[in-house]
């Protein structure tokens, strides 16, 4: 039974996640022999405040 958890900065729409999930559950289903009824996902979003790289906070950071 998969469990996937997801990290993924805050702002994406439902249907972003919905997409997210079946594209995940299909390829575990393609290339690992599950059932879609075995796949577990979890999306945790984290605010720009809370995910840091190079040192510095991503809402320290300018964005382009």
């Amino acid at each position: 039974m998969p469990w996937i958890r997801v990290d993924l900065s805050a702002g994406r729409t439902e249907e972003q996640k919905q997409k997210t999930a079946e594209a995940i559950t299909n390829a575990l289903v393609e290339f690992c022999n599950c059932t879609p009824e075995s796949v577990s996902i979890v999306f945790n979003e984290v605010t720009a405040d809370n995910w840091a790289f190079s040192g510095k906070l991503l809402s320290q950071t300018k964005t382009t």
